[in-house]
């Protein structure tokens, strides 16, 4: 049976964790740079981002890639992530809101609808119910032809790919707080299964490290 790293564990891993969180821009840059290419995210006009973590991606939206009009909201489950974002955010005013979200997903004060909803490296740490929950809340708060975004963890397609993806799996097993609750997993089928439509999607392999990278409307 899988164990999965419960709400109040991860709240308490990255309160802990902090800033060394920006460290893992190594692999994850690249797939952000995919979803950022591939995606409408320069004519969005409200973002809501779940998993705001330190706030580095919304600092790099808010600054090189939304329109000076646009509006970002985001949440994360850690007290700590929040205040960190907080910070970083400061610069950019009344254009950013954030706050501490409870494990059960509500996006509401970001005040929906939103024309881009990104999740990056959040889905990979939550249990399969969990992720389906998000996923229906994506559903209900996202603007007609809006966009979905997410990146995760994935199961690697080439042979060191796959090599660093199964011993990720199996720390997860051992014990998933090792890896702070992540594991790889595959996106394409979860959404398939909630009534997605797939526009784009790649697998971005950064120092053997798969990340799934997909944008998808809804149905």
């Amino acid at each position: 049976m899988t164990r999965y790293l419960p709400p109040s564990d991860v709240r308490s891993f990255y309160d802990g964790f902090g800033t060394r969180q920006d460290r893992q821009g190594f692999y994850e840059d690249p797939a952000l740079n995919a979803l950022v290419e591939h995606s409408n995210l320069r004519g969005a006009k409200a973002v809501f981002e779940f998993g705001c973590g330190t706030g580095r991606f919304a600092a790099r939206l808010l600054a090189r890639e939304l329109p000076e009009t646009a509006r970002y909201s985001g949440c994360d489950l850690s007290p700590g992530m929040i205040a960190i974002a907080r910070k970083r955010l400061a610069e950019f005013g009344n254009r950013a809101t954030l706050w501490n979200c409870a494990p059960t997903p509500d996006f509401s004060p970001g005040d929906p609808p939103f024309d881009f909803i990104i999740a990056t490296y959040v889905l990979d740490i939550m249990a399969p119910e969990a992720i389906k929950a998000m996923l229906d809340e994506a559903a209900r708060c996202l603007e007609p032809g809006g966009q979905l975004g997410l990146i995760s963890l994935t199961i690697g397609d080439t042979p060191l790919s796959r090599l660093t993806s199964t011993a990720w799996s199996a720390i997860f097993r051992l014990n998933p707080r090792l890896v702070g609750g992540c594991r790889p997993i595959d996106l394409w089928p979860i959404l398939e299964d909630t009534g997605w439509n797939i526009e784009w999607h790649r697998i971005v392999r950064a120092w053997t490290i798969p990340s799934e990278v997909v944008i998808a409307t809804r149905s």
